[in-house]
């Protein structure tokens, strides 16, 4: 089946496509993993929280954004030809529609196909006598000692409301102890209850599993918590809020001490989004919306939990190997297995040829290792490493202070403004200064979003470096859901550059000149653009022009114009854009030569890879940057070459073709920014099936 996705993103003169808009186009692509039969059901249940986790950022930063833009009368239209409020509108529209799928893929579909499979979200009318049992005695154990009601009258203010929580509007009948009458009240559920509850075995039929919501619990006993009074309504709500964090770097002596004061700030920003119940009357709607100064074009009216983001914890819960993606055990490079069957570690290894990793179809352990051998080595002098999302769980944080327990020389470059990140980072720079680490916080005005790590031994009298460079977080647990590619490297030139960006990060000199890495901000635009010309001129020369370039996202309109030159020059360019794309393929006169598709499927794409013929030479960087004009100028950023033959090889072999010849997980765009999903004709290709098949270890969990 053909699947089309979307409207047109941008004005027909427009030389760029919109970016919110093209968001809402990539959650569409994710909610067709919902809605394919041939995804397992509890993945499909996984895919419909990814897109509502997808869509709360979505809420709390980009339309945020919009809406501060509207409110302050921001003049002009952008690149893609719109103003802020027309954005708006095309994003409400979008959104509401997006939404409103979601929730009938959910009811109509998802929830009917596991009940089939003996997995129940049981509604209240469907509680057998001894399940309305059980429930009430979790209500009064569980529940019932954490809720605090908040009748609302002159005395007791509407309150203020979390960002995302869940809150039910309560109408109510009858006076209260003290000859009250208001009609209505709010129930805040506090965030350490559960919001899916799995019922006792023995209450279900054999091999049957039943879980039920905290709204229906409530809704079954909200009548206990305003005794004598009667209850005439009960309406979930959830309200999100602008969670951007507004912090003038320039003008605060002490980053982290003014992120820590603002981070609680964010639970009560300026609401942009209103979800309710489906049933919720007029008038409660419209109280609610007043009260969170929202219109209507903010309100999500939905048949089912308001925060389906919740429903990811349940997959995991269930022991249905059968409903869930097969399990698989990442491989190991061949230079790690010889050299684990030869007992040698991991720094002789790494001495004797550079190493490519490709997550998640190798395994992070590696990574992992490389840090811990490095914190407990005699001969291990210093380690530097950037830290931008590790967890709150962090083994390799965890060496990192071991290291520096040991006496050893450890800096750490924590960037404090990771977005979501930032309590995380805040209480690891904590920790790491405690033990005496070296903790700087990058630069001020750019965030550090640059994957580095550098470890100094003493080897034979003298010292020695060994860099691990990558494409991804330092994060083990997403390492099995992102697809990158890590690089450990003992390359003298390589290293001393990699040392070069950790004293410019943590001293105030000026920048080094680099003969091998691309760095932001000083470098990698221009390098890219460079490039991007050199295969310009090639192919006007009637020489071979080829590009082919992988990311999370392209926005940068130079980048985009000198795309377009090289297409028109005769330059054939392939663009495998996970997410946003701004660039228009397919225009005659401006990009026929130019493809864009993206690839969505069991992992997330987050890889960068750039390719350039360069008249036969194939010059491969690998990069933690996207081509968008914050990675480019606000950020700092590496792109680092693949200067090993073989490895090259690989990185096309395994980061490229397998992306371009995939006809079953790709979904190609047309000039409008529409796309339209690969069917395959013949032998299917999924390119992640591809590499677990080529990559993988042993076919089992790990």
């Amino acid at each position: 089946m053909l699947i089309k996705a979307g409207t047109p993103l941008a004005a027909p003169e427009s030389r760029l496509l919109n970016r919110e808009l093209g968001i809402l186009e990539f959650n569409r692509r994710v909610l067709a993993q919902a809605e394919d039969k041939r995804v397992p059901a509890l993945e499909r249940l996984r895919f419909l929280g990814i897109v509502s986790s997808n869509l709360d950022e979505f809420f709390e930063v980009r339309v945020g954004g919009l809406k501060e833009q509207i409110k302050l009368g921001v003049p002009g239209i952008g690149p893609d030809g719109m103003s802020a409020r027309e954005v708006f509108a095309r994003v409400s529209q979008g959104a509401h529609a997006l939404v409103q799928r979601q929730y009938e893929l959910f009811q109509k579909v998802i929830v009917p196909d596991l009940a089939r499979e003996g997995i129940r979200f049981l509604r209240r009318s469907e509680f057998t006598e001894a399940q309305r049992a059980w429930i009430r005695s979790y209500f009064e154990r569980e529940m019932l000692p954490v809720l605090t009601p908040i009748g609302l009258d002159p005395a007791h203010p509407f309150p203020r409301v979390f960002n995302k929580s869940l809150n039910f509007a309560v109408e109510l009948e009858g006076r209260d102890a003290f000859g009250r009458d208001s009609r209505a009240a709010i129930v805040q559920a506090p965030r350490i209850l559960p919001r899916v509850i799995r019922l006792p075995r023995e209450l279900a039929a054999k091999d049957a599993i039943n879980f039920v919501f905290l709204t229906s619990i409530l809704h079954e006993h909200v009548g206990e918590l305003f005794a004598g009074r009667t209850t005439t309504g009960c309406y979930q709500f959830r309200v999100t809020r602008n969670s951007d964090l507004f912090v003038e770097e320039e003008d605060v002596k002490d980053l982290r001490l003014a992120l820590q004061g603002e981070l609680p700030q964010r639970h009560f920003g300026d609401a942009v989004r209103l979800e309710v119940a489906h049933d919720c009357p007029a008038q409660m709607v419209e109280f609610l919306l007043e009260q969170f100064q929202l219109g209507p074009a903010d309100l999500y009216q939905v048949n089912g939990p308001v925060n389906l983001v919740r429903l990811m914890q349940v997959p995991g819960g269930i022991d249905r190997e059968d409903l869930l993606f097969r399990p698989f055990m990442p491989g190991l490079p061949k230079a790690l297995r010889k050299g684990l069957k030869k007992g040698r570690d991991i720094f002789e290894a790494v001495r004797d040829g550079d190493i490519l990793l490709h997550h998640p179809f190798q395994s992070f352990a590696p990574v992992v290792e490389f840090v811990e051998q490095a914190a407990s080595d005699p001969n291990v002098v210093a380690i530097k490493q950037t830290v931008y999302r590790t967890g709150t769980d962090s083994v390799l944080m965890e060496a990192l202070i071991e290291a520096a327990t040991n006496g050893k020389e450890v800096t750490a470059v924590v960037e404090l403004k990771a977005r979501f990140d930032e309590e995380a980072n805040i209480n690891w720079a904590a920790r790491l200064e405690e033990v005496g680490a070296h903790v700087v916080y990058g630069v001020v005005g750019h965030k550090t979003h640059a994957k580095a790590l550098l470890v100094v031994r003493r080897e034979d009298g003298k010292l020695r470096r060994y860099a691990h460079l990558s494409t991804g977080n330092y994060h083990p647990r997403t390492a099995r859901l992102y697809t990158d590619f890590g690089l450990f490297t003992a390359n003298e030139a390589i290293t001393a550059e990699v040392a070069d960006v950790f004293v410019q990060l943590t001293s105030l000199g000026k920048a080094s000149k680099l003969k091998h890495l691309w760095q932001a901000p000083f470098t990698l635009h221009n390098n890219v653009i460079d490039a991007i010309r050199n295969e310009t001129r090639i192919a006007k020369a009637g020489r071979r022009g080829r590009i082919i370039a992988k990311m999370n996202a392209l926005l940068e309109p130079d980048v985009i114009d000198a795309l377009y030159s090289a297409s028109q020059a005769g330059v054939e360019i392939d663009l495998i854009v996970r997410g946003v794309c701004a660039l228009r393929p397919g225009i005659p006169g401006v990009s026929e030569r130019i493809r864009v598709r993206s690839i969505v499927g069991r992992f997330l794409e987050h890889s960068r890879v750039f390719y350039f013929h360069a008249d036969g030479k194939e010059s491969v960087y690998l990069s933690s940057a996207d081509w968008m004009d914050r990675n480019f100028f606000r950020r700092i950023e590496l792109a680092f070459p693949v200067l090993d033959k073989s490895l090259k090889q690989r990185v096309i072999r395994e980061g490229l073709r397998p992306y371009l010849a995939d006809n079953s997980q790709a979904w190609e765009m047309d000039a409008n920014g529409v796309y339209t999903r690969r069917v395959p004709r013949g032998r299917a290709r999924r390119a992640q099936d591809e590499l677990l098949m080529l990559l993988g270890g042993e076919q089992k969990p790990v």
